[in-house]
């Protein structure tokens, strides 16, 4: 019996070995993102003006006067309290220049001045306002006989005079005690027990009879309220 023969399966083509293998596949697109190199260019531009504007700025720096040590109000400057400094310019900032330091020697502040603080006109006067034309009195004062840490340049007081240690009132006197009017023109720094001197301006009739009270120790100061 005979079998029926299957159909003959043509064998696909074997490429010769001279021949290339090639093959083909799509391009790939690459697109190009604008937005994100524009951004870059901005970028660039903006970091190479600011910069630009560090350099300036750095650049733009002027002499000033300078505070080089602390001065209490109405103590005149000496060259040793004044120094020149460089500082950027800034238009809020108004001290004055480098070049008047000599100007300023021998002039007294209004306020006190602070270590590191930039010297002002405002702060220096023709006259520092604190008894130029009257006689300054140093009063020696110990804890008790002023307002503790409240005095300053500028403040009106009243030296009162106190009984002479060891003395007592007389009896059934009722007199005020003497004062004399005053401004004070500096205070110094407390010493090791508190004690402080007061310089105070007076008039020219009531020095003489202040010192004599003040070198006996007979001398309270009271501080004249601030809105007189």
């Amino acid at each position: 019996m005979d079998h029926p023969q299957a159909p003959a399966v043509p064998r696909p083509a074997t490429p010769r070995p001279d021949m290339p293998i090639t093959t083909t596949a799509p391009p790939v697109k690459r697109e190009r993102r604008w937005s994100v190199v524009a951004l870059c260019v901005v970028l660039a531009v903006v970091a190479g003006l600011g910069s630009a504007a560090a350099v300036n700025a750095a650049g733009d720096r002027t002499k000033v006067l300078a505070i080089a040590r602390d001065v209490p109000a109405g103590q005149a400057l000496t060259d040793a309290d004044v120094t020149v400094a460089e500082v950027s310019s800034d238009a809020a900032l108004m001290p004055m220049p480098g070049s008047e330091k000599t100007s300023v020697v021998g002039k007294r502040p209004v306020v006190d001045l602070r270590k590191g603080g930039l010297l002002t006109a405002s702060q220096l006067r023709a006259g520092t306002g604190l008894g130029d034309d009257q006689q300054q009195v140093g009063i020696q004062v110990k804890r008790g006989q002023a307002p503790d840490g409240t005095l300053s340049a500028g403040d009106k007081v009243l030296a009162v005079t106190v009984p002479a240690q060891g003395e007592q009132p007389a009896k059934g006197s009722a007199a005020a005690p003497e004062t004399l009017p005053g401004t004070v023109v500096s205070v110094s720094r407390p010493d090791a027990s508190g004690t402080v001197v007061v310089n105070v301006a007076v008039s020219t009739d009531d020095g003489p009879t202040l010192a004599s009270r003040a070198a006996a120790g007979r001398i309270a100061l009271v501080r004249e309220p601030r809105s007189k």
